[in-house]
């Protein structure tokens, strides 16, 4: 049965041929759900993991998992880097637990990863695909694209654009006072992102801890009445506790979900046009998205820096969606 109009659905579709780059990760859950719901928008070919929130083997596992509940058999997951380009790996278990999802058991989910690695599938895909034709999803740490721009410059040519999860300026980071998570995990990485040339929309902490939960945003998707609902919201109600407490917040932030939201309706959103550039070097600020906010250094601008975002909307965007699914 077609879902009914919504108000959410009111603006112009905006589709895309995408792949999702990930590190489930709890947010990344929510975020794959929100974006399978959305098939007549979103024309996912394929999911690849990398190690972030927690190791390899759980973030292609929980990839899997959100592909269960979502009932999507037919998009393939690949398996990608099991660790960062230089750095020591870190992981994030104190906010997205030791499975790397909160507030729900997890099994081994019956259908198999694809054969082969998420680095070569996105470099065969990549080149194989029409000129500006792809859109790149990235909710995690950016190795496995950094080692395929290394291994293959050409497959710029297929992408339409990256849209990422990642980086702080306005709002200071989460891992340490200067860096977000994703960047902090593979900056070295994230440099070589940011130099592709490709176009690229940042959706950064200084945007998505303004998208904050409430009782009230949870309850309405508990109240849908399906299992996909009852998920994410025992997924939330966990995950939301740690931001809330560690920055006296009133509601915890989707990070990953708000990627989602923008592919499907970027009117719910407003930013500018900067040149972002990512330190790399030990010390303080390693990590840190530098962001030319007012143009003082009148470099060319890269990035798309999301910084403002319609917080109801979102919700109401997102709980239409997860109705859908079973």
């Amino acid at each position: 049965m077609a879902p009914k109009a919504h108000a959410a659905d009111a603006t112009p579709a905006t589709t895309h041929t995408l792949i999702i780059d990930t590190d489930p990760g709890a947010d990344d859950v929510i975020a794959l759900l929100f974006a399978m719901a959305s098939p007549e928008q979103l024309k996912i070919q394929a999911l690849t993991t990398v190690a972030g929130n927690v190791p390899l083997s759980k973030t292609s596992r929980n990839a899997r998992l959100a592909r269960e509940w979502a009932k999507r058999p037919d998009i393939a997951i690949y398996a990608g880097a099991p660790r960062p380009l230089l750095r020591t790996p870190i992981y994030a278990a104190d906010i997205h637990g030791s499975e790397g999802i909160t507030g729900v058991k997890v099994h081994e989910p019956s259908q198999p990863l694809a054969e082969g690695n998420a680095v070569d599938y996105l470099i065969r895909t990549l080149r194989a695909a029409p000129e500006k034709s792809v859109t790149l999803a990235m909710l995690g740490p950016e190795t496995n694209l950094a080692l395929a721009l290394t291994q293959a410059p050409d497959i710029t040519r297929g992408l339409r654009e990256l849209v990422l999860m990642g980086g702080a300026h306005f709002n200071g980071g989460n891992i340490t006072p200067t860096a977000e998570f994703n960047v902090f995990a593979d900056p070295h990485a994230a440099e070589i992102v940011l130099k592709s040339g490709v176009p690229i929309t940042m959706l950064p902490l200084d945007l998505t801890h303004k998208v904050l939960t409430s009782p009230e945003r949870i309850a309405k998707l508990r109240g849908l009445g399906n299992q996909a609902g009852r998920t994410v919201a025992d997924i939330l109600d966990a995950y939301v506790q740690h931001d809330m407490q560690y920055y006296g917040l009133p509601g915890g932030p989707v990070h990953d979900a708000t990627v989602v939201a923008y592919l499907l309706q970027p009117s719910l959103f407003k930013g500018r046009k900067v040149n972002v550039e990512v330190d790399s070097r030990e010390g303080l600020g390693f990590g840190q998205t530098v962001v030319d906010w007012y143009g003082g250094l009148k470099k060319p601008a890269n990035v798309n820096w999301i910084a403002e975002g319609d917080a109801q909307g979102f919700f109401d965007l997102l709980t239409q969606r997860i109705s859908r699914l079973p």
